[in-house]
């Protein structure tokens, strides 16, 4: 699975589809369509087209939220927060061959998730960030390592764990020293979106040059 995850950004469809070309030009192989309070017919629209591209570009698309409309338009998979549809039934909906993610902000959230059978649990937010509404408490660097701690404590296999929630460069070695999997980045990649390949490799530095440093 990818390491690097990119949530689009933009308040209209211009700008979504343009911040996702921007991020498939440099690289961007995850492209997460997240377009929050707009029309249904506007959204499915602007998936339908990033749908298209990630074709293209050989990328993954997953949709935020939308399980229907991941199904209509046969997207790779889709995204649910914790107050969305449950991962059951969306793995009704979609099938055993599409990538389910779920949202997870503390540790029992992240066993739930683990019960659930998601794909991947998308944890944070790791600082504040202004791209979501309705955040959940920050974890920080100190909040992942904790909740790895615990899983290993238990003695709980470590699933894909993705830190979100204002992810920057700067943070990806001490996020993988704590044993987080990847990153799901939004702003830094919108803003520097040739920022993308040294986020990539970064994140597939193998660990032991990584607690070498």
């Amino acid at each position: 699975m990818e390491k690097l995850q990119y949530i689009s950004q933009g308040f209209t469809q211009a700008e979504q589809e343009s911040n996702i070309k921007n991020a498939l030009d440099n690289g961007a192989q995850w492209i997460q369509v997240r377009w929050k309070n707009t029309p249904e017919n506007e959204l499915i629209r602007l998936c339908e087209k990033v749908k298209k591209l990630c074709l293209e570009y050989k990328s993954v698309c997953i949709i935020n939220d939308q399980v229907q409309m991941a199904k209509d338009i046969d997207a790779d998979g889709v995204h649910l927060g914790l107050q969305d549809t449950s991962i059951e039934a969306a793995r009704s909906v979609l099938g055993e061959n599409k990538i389910i993610g779920g949202t997870a902000n503390t540790f029992s959230n992240v066993l739930q998730r683990i019960n659930e059978s998601c794909d991947y649990i998308g944890l944070g937010p790791l600082r504040f960030t202004s791209t979501k509404e309705q955040l959940s408490p920050v974890l920080g660097f100190e909040g992942y390592e904790t909740i790895i701690r615990e899983l290993q404590e238990k003695s709980i296999r470590i699933p894909k764990i993705f830190a979100i929630g204002g992810v920057v460069l700067d943070d990806i070695i001490r996020l993988q020293q704590s044993g987080i999997y990847g990153v799901a980045v939004s702003g830094q990649i919108t803003d520097q979106p040739s920022m993308i390949g040294a986020f990539r490799t970064a994140l597939h530095q193998d660990s032991v040059t990584l607690h070498n440093r």
